[in-house]
């Protein structure tokens, strides 16, 4: 596998449509950063958040995801509660090329305020708005900002397109739009 440069990047998103809407080239005036960079893609988080609460004392549970351990919030600032998480989607939509991997690292600002954002890797051939977890892994509240940069996208390309895809599968996340819970 090799990591693919600002070049192929660019060019995937325009002529194939991999990312929707497109930045080409970072921007950063007076916002966290987001858009093309030399080998990857700062995605931003969109306004809308589900953010965990244990009002009802719900279980979180992955096989039974009750609706209930969350809160609807559509803001331009997204407010953690200490020790706490949220869910988020991406503002970009994805098609992964099948001969592609998709891996996804923290921004350093949100990082280095104990801020931790987490994404599984987009398989190939994979396509939807990515769902983002932040993680408030302080005693204090924490602040996300909504439309802004919140994570990297790194794009690996394998040496050949692999033999199943995610698409082959028919992935339960196939196609996912807006902030998607656990299925099983």
């Amino acid at each position: 596998m090799s990591i693919l440069s600002d070049r192929w990047i660019r060019d995937a998103a325009l002529k194939h449509r991999m990312i929707e809407p497109f930045e080409d080239g970072q921007r950063r005036a007076g916002c966290i950063s987001y858009g093309l960079s030399s080998y990857g893609y700062d995605a931003r988080v969109s306004d809308e958040f589900k953010i965990f609460t244990n009002v009802d004392s719900a279980i979180v549970d992955p096989k039974n995801f009750a609706s209930n351990s969350f809160v609807d919030r559509k803001t331009d600032v997204c407010i953690i509660p200490p020790n706490s998480f949220a869910l988020a989607r991406t503002v970009e939509y994805f098609r992964v090329p099948r001969d592609v991997l998709v891996i996804c690292l923290g921004k350093s600002t949100y990082a280095r305020c104990g801020i931790i954002v987490n994404v599984t890797p987009l398989e190939p051939e994979w396509e939807g708005h990515v769902t983002l977890e932040f993680s408030n892994t302080t005693p204090l509240p924490a602040k996300i900002y909504a439309n802004e940069g919140a994570c990297q996208f790194l794009f690996l390309k394998g040496n050949e397109p692999c033999e199943t895809s995610y698409a082959d599968r028919a992935g339960k996340y196939m196609g996912q739009r807006g902030v998607t819970l656990p299925k099983l």
